[in-house]
Formats: structure tokens, sequence, C-alpha cells
């Protein structure tokens, strides 16, 4: 009988092997992971509000009523976020834990027979669950592999990565996160959390999925990159609120780890959205404690109750707690060098041999974690329970088939327990909750701590970079608490320390630790703790983030300019490139030979006075080039500028413009123009941007990257130093009192004249009572030999 079922699983296996896709077998439509040579598949973001004809006109026809609905929607959206992400978790958590208690209960109910037979149970269970993951990824949404987070980091700062936000990539992220989870590969949930509210966030400010038919146009409001970023950020705290409970570490995690700009209205809508987050989890959680939710009991989430324990400190200890911040910092250091290394050779070497290589690779993986978490423990002796405590609530031993604290496993008597199968047969929680737990002060021993603490790490930095979902928040807690535990009853520092040293996280994650664990008398510590980690982990390299975005050619612009930009010009850094520029009115075949032969996305439009001197009208982007030339509606037949008066662009609307989220939008590809169509003209005027930033061609390459990262921009002009000045704006002129019955020429404080010529430039005085030394210095940067 036995010999029929292994012949018929051999032959179940080799039909699933047939079946297993190729790099050649599978169309993933142009979504992919990015290479560092895969350029093609990252494109800026058009942050900046391009005030076109278009876009004044709908602004000006909006009145107080529509700019009170667009304020409520926001609001709306923002609450469907916090209700969506919140939904996602508890779906994630709720299947992860039925797994694992599916898992664990038959595997300890077979091993009263066999353990051999539990074994190969336990393996298999593991194996199919991490399949589907991997099966999944590979299959039908390639961008929801890893964390997320480097890549929703570079959404934010100002990168579009082709797949990140679609809706498969959703539903990617769900679905593997819990086979990889569930499967026991040492990863968490928590990163890909972030990167699913950020995708429900996006798929709800564009109104749904039209791929998958479901839209809805009530909710099609917000079109342009600028809105979807404040809904990104809604998302990326929400996740985090999710995943640990912790709504005020959400909001702290998008303002420091992810965000590059924010202002104080986004601030109270990503506030809001993570409460709405730990209100729909805390029901969640209240209603599968009457038993309905099958093994997601009160430990389905994350929450590791830490009292009881130690409540002060003395100056004495803080020497190990310093002691703990290095070995953070040390560790959390090599784990970020180590998983570079690995992730390297697994993107430019493994990896290219296609989707079953990933399969592989994912499924021996499994089976080694597998044989690891079940061999372990077996070559561990048993240890004798100690004296009952009436008060903790804990039973020693558990009774077969539950996972917690004290489990028996392979112990010859009833009243003894396997403190290392205590830690491997548990789900990452529960095990974190073991290893925090302050009534349990000698259950685990030293040796166990370590060989848990070696062999988790190797796990985790080879699990990390392969094709399923993965977070590395749990895990590193894990890791941290369990050196934490060896030094004394520091796992919560030691798990804050590992995190400093891996992610450099420092206030987020400080409130995020304090949030799970409910003791605030420990908050100096963790702050302590957190600098020190982070202090000895940026001496050797970067964050785990900065590390895998560079890796992927993630064109990330940190809060810091490099040192070198100090000494370089904004001329400079323009180098010797040529630049494409359009005159206002062209010809369409002249655009067409321009978008074929040249990748920018940018190009300069310029006209001529009547004396014949070339002036920069503004900026006209490639979406709008394209849109032009796909509705063929404001072709002209003669060369000539239209009539600002009768204004052409109101056959477009501002949205008409905008790139869906996350995908590749028209190229110039996908347009057919007839000869007779190549023979007609454009006006740009109505369409580009009148205004772009402008920066002199001597400003320091340092104050244009500062500039650049802290409005969001894509392009930016470099102009000569300009020949005279029209005004001079000061804080008072910008301090304008809402009444519309106040004088506008109140507000003109600052006026320019024209005094002298000197060496053919224009000198203006400053007629500001506030600006004396203003004056000075404007005369002093045009006197001769500073031009």
């Amino acid at each position: 009988m036995l010999s029929n079922h292994l012949q018929n699983g051999i032959e179940t296996a080799k039909l699933v092997w047939s079946q297993l896709p190729n790099a050649e077998d599978s169309d993933q439509e142009g979504v992919s992971l990015l290479s560092t040579n895969d350029k093609g598949s990252v494109e800026s973001l058009d942050y900046e509000v391009v005030e076109n004809y278009a876009y004044r006109e709908e602004q000006a026809q909006r009145g107080k009523l529509y700019v009170g609905y667009f304020v409520a929607v926001k609001w709306l959206l923002a609450l469907l976020i916090g209700i969506g992400t919140g939904l996602a978790a508890v779906l994630i958590n709720i299947s992860v834990e039925n797994f694992a208690g599916w898992k664990f209960q038959l595997t300890f109910s077979i091993i009263q027979k066999s353990y051999i037979a539990g074994f190969v149970v336990y393996l298999l269970i593991n194996l199919v669950l991490v399949f589907s993951s991997v099966y999944i990824i590979t299959q039908f949404a390639p961008a929801a592999a890893g964390s997320g987070i480097p890549e929703i980091k570079g959404y934010l700062n100002g990168v579009d990565i082709h797949g990140i936000l679609l809706f498969r990539t959703l539903i990617g992220k769900i679905l593997g996160s819990i086979g990889s989870v569930g499967g026991g590969l040492a990863l968490g949930k928590e990163g890909p959390l972030v990167h699913t509210g950020a995708c429900i966030a996006s798929l709800l400010g564009q109104g749904g999925s039209t791929k998958y038919h479901l839209s809805s146009r009530w909710l099609q409001v917000f079109k342009s990159d600028r809105d979807r970023r404040d809904l990104v950020t809604c998302g990326c705290a929400a996740g985090v609120a999710a995943a640990f409970r912790a709504p005020v570490g959400g909001v702290l995690f998008a303002l420091e780890e992810v965000t590059s700009w924010w202002r104080s209205q986004l601030m109270w809508r990503v506030f809001f959205t993570s409460a709405i987050v730990a209100v729909v989890v805390r029901t969640a959680m209240g209603w599968c404690k009457s038993g309905k939710c099958g093994h997601f009991g009160a430990g389905g989430f994350i929450i590791w109750d830490i009292s009881g324990g130690q409540e002060d400190y003395s100056f004495e200890e803080l020497l190990p707690m310093a002691v703990i911040g290095v070995i953070g910092g040390l560790l959390g250091a090599l784990f970020n060098k180590l998983t570079l290394y690995i992730t390297y050779w697994r993107r430019n070497f493994l990896h290219k041999k296609g989707n079953r290589v990933k399969i592989i690779e994912a499924c021996l993986i499994s089976m080694i974690t597998s044989i690891i978490s079940f061999g372990l423990p077996l070559l561990r002796k048993c240890s004798p329970c100690p004296e009952s405590d009436p008060d903790s609530g804990i039973d020693c031993p558990r009774p077969p088939g539950m996972y917690g604290n004290y489990v028996n496993f392979y112990c010859g008597k009833d009243k003894k327990y396997n403190d290392l199968a205590t830690i491997f047969f548990n789900t990452q929680d529960d095990a974190i909750r073991n290893l925090f737990s302050a009534k349990t002060i000698h259950e685990f021993s030293a040796q166990s701590l370590l060989t848990f603490l070696v062999m988790f790490y190797t796990l985790a930095v080879m699990t990390f970079g392969t094709a399923v979902p993965a977070g590395q928040f749990v895990p590193g807690i894990m890791i941290g608490s369990t050196y934490g535990r060896l030094v004394g009853m520091y796992a919560l520092l030691g798990a804050a320390s590992f995190l400093g040293g891996s992610m450099r996280m420092t206030v987020s994650l400080c409130v995020i630790m304090v949030e799970i664990t409910n003791n605030l008398k420990l908050l100096p510590l963790i702050m302590l703790v957190l600098l020190i980690s982070k202090a000895v982990g940026d001496a050797f390299n970067q964050g785990l983030y900065e590390e895998q975005a560079q890796l992927r050619g993630i064109p990330l612009l940190e809060s810091k300019p490099k040192y070198q930009m100090r000494k370089m010009t904004a001329q400079e850094a323009c180098g010797n490139r040529k630049v494409v520029s359009f005159p206002r009115v062209v010809k369409v075949a002249d655009v067409v030979s321009f978008l074929r032969s040249s990748e920018h996305n940018g190009f300069p439009v310029i006209d001529h006075t009547r004396s014949g001197e070339t002036l920069v009208i503004g900026l006209v982007l490639r979406s709008h080039l394209l849109v032009l030339l796909q509705s063929k509606v404001d072709f002209q037949h003669n060369p000539l500028p239209c009539d600002p008066s009768e204004s052409r662009s109101i056959r477009h609307m501002s949205s008409e413009f905008v790139k869906p989220a996350s995908s590749k939008g028209i190229s110039i590809d996908d347009i057919h123009l007839s000869g007779d169509d190549m023979e007609m003209y454009m006006d740009l005027a109505p369409f580009l941007n009148p205004s772009p930033y402008i920066v002199p061609e001597d400003m320091s390459l340092t104050k244009v990257y500062n500039l650049f990262r802290q409005l969001g921009l894509r392009h930016v002009f470099v102009a000569p130093r300009p020949s005279r000045v029209i005004g001079l704006i000061t804080r008072k002129d910008l301090l304008i009192e809402d009444n519309e019955d106040a004088s506008p020429v109140e507000l003109q404080t600052t006026s320019v004249r024209p005094i002298r010529h000197c060496e053919g430039k224009l000198i203006s005085r400053i007629t500001d009572s506030e600006s004396p030394l203003l004056n000075d210095l404007l005369v002093q940067d045009h006197a001769p030999g500073r031009h």
C-alpha cells in the first residue's frame, strides 16, 4: 500500500515538473524585477504641477463647492485605504495562523507514532506552501517578490517602476505572503504589508483596475502623480500600522523611511488612515477571540507583553546594553553585506536562467529550513519542567498539538520539554513572544539560544532575495531577541539593536517597539541602543533598503547630497549633452522624429520676439506630446501661432495627460499617423508648463540637489545668469490675508527700478525698507569681475 502511494507521488511530481515554466515559457507583460542593466523599467514621476492653459481653465471653473468635494474625497479615500489594508492584514494573519496551526497539529499527532512520518508530513506541507508562493510570483506577479519597500521608497522619491502598484501585484503579494510565511521560511509578512497598503492606495486613487473590470468612476478624481504620491504615503503608513498594530509607528515610518516630501495636510490624513487600521485590526481580533477563526487566537497579531519583568535599571546595566547596541550594529551591517552579495549573485547569474530555477531554489531552501527546524531539536536533550506558577498561566509541557511555551518534542517523560523545539516549532510571532516573555526566565539554555541564532541568521541570509514576498522585520526581531536574551533578559533591546543596525531606523522603530510591547519604562534604553547600533552600522555600509535599492538600479536621491557636489556647478553637471528643444509651432513630422530618436521626457520650448531674441517659454513633456499626436485634434495646416484668446486647450482635460499608475503609458510606436498628418503643425503654447524651475549655471550642485529633491522635481532648466531683476519677494509678500476686499496694491512692498548700466548689465535698486543689506548684496553680485 505504501509503495503504491509512493509511486503515485513520484508520478505526480514528474507531471508537475513537466509543467513548470522556463524562462521562455511565460509572458510577463513587461513586468519584471529590476536589474542594474534594465534601465528601461525605471521612469521618473512628474510631481510638479504643470500649470498650462488646460490646468488654469479647470482651476478657474472650480468653485468652493468642488474644492470641498475634492477634500471630502481625499478623506474618504484615506478611510478606504485604512479599511482595505486592515482587512488585507487580517486575511494574511488568519491564513498564516491557520496553516501553521494545522501543520503543527498534524505533525504532532503523527510523531506520537513515528517521527519519520511526522518529518515527511512536516516537510511536504512546507514545500507545498512555498511552492504555491513562488509559482504565483513567477507566473502571475513577478513585481510582488521581495519586501517591496525599496520599490515603494523609490516611488515616493520620484521613480516609477513598472508593475509595482498593479492589481495583480496586490493579489500576488497577499497570496504569496501567506504561502511563504505559512511555509516556515525565515522571513516575515510586515514588509510585504507595506507594499500591500501602497497597492491598495494606488488602486483606490485611480478608481480600481480597468483591466480586470473592477473600477468606479466615482473614485477617479486623483489622477496626477502628485495626488497618487499622497495616497501611496497613506498606504505605506497603513501597512506598518496593520503589521505591528502600531498606528503612530506607521506614521513615523512613512515620514522617516520612505517619503522624500512631506506637508502638514498629509500628516493628518496619514494619521487618520493609521487610526482606522488600528480599529479594523482590533475589531477583527475581538471577533476571533470567540473561536470563529480556527487556530487564530489572541496571539495572531503581534503584541508582545513583557510586563512582570524588569521595570527599572541601574547605571551599571548601561554597559551591557551598550554592548548589545554594538553587537546589533555589527550583525546588522554584516547581514546587509551578505544579503547584498548573495542577491547580486542571484540576479546576475542564477535568476537569469529562468523561472524554473527560481522555483527550484525556493523549494530547496524550504526543504533545508524544514530539515534544520525539525532535525536540530532531535539533537537537543530535554529539560525538566520548572516548578509551575499558577499566576503565569503557562503549562509545562504543553499538550501535544499545541504550540507555545514548553513544547514537548522527542522527550521521554511527560514532565520535560525541548527548549530548542520551543523556538523552532512555533510561528514567528509565538517564538518571539516566548523569547520576550519575562515569566520564563530559565526556559532557554545558552546553548540552544546560540544554536538558534547561528542557524536562523544563516537561513535569513539565504532566504532573502528569493522569488517570494519577504520581509525582514520579524526575522530581525527574532535574531536580535535571541542574542539579547543571551546577554541577559534584554530580548527587547536586542531586537531593537539588530533592526537599527540593519535598517538604520531610529525614531519610527523606537515607537514601534514601544507600541508592540506596551512598555514605556524602557524607552530611554531603546533610544540608546538604537543610536549605538545605527552609528556602528553606518561605519560599514548603508541601510538594508538603500543597499537593495542600489542593487535593483533604483536611482534614489538620498536626503544628503554627496560631498563632491559642493565643488561642482549646475553647468558642470549638465556636461556636454545637447539640449533638444522645440519651437512654439512645430511640425508633426519633427515631433515624431525627435521622440523616436530621443529618450528624453521633457523638452524646452523656445520662441522668438520681434527683435529676434530667443526666449524659453516653457517645458513640454513627452507624455503630453504623445497625447496630442494620438488625438490629432490640435493639428493645424499653417505654421502660425494660435490666438491665445481662442484657447483650444478646452478640447483636453488635464487628466488626459496623466500616465496610468505603474504602467508604461503610451509609446510612440503605438501612434499611427498618415502622410498628411505628418505635414501638419502643432502650437505647443497651450500645453506646456510656462513656469518651470530654472537655476543659474553657476549654482552649486549641492543647492540644485536639495531643490530637486525637496520639491520632487523631474526637470530643472540651467540658464545663464539673468541680466536684470524685475522684483524681489520677501516673507512679507507671502503673508497674504485671506480677505477678498484687500487691495493688491497693499501687498506690493517691494519694487525694482533701474538706476544705471555697468558693462552692459542692468543694476537695480531694491526699494524695501526691510532690506538694505539685500540691496548691497545685489549690487555686489553684479559688480565687475563677479559675473
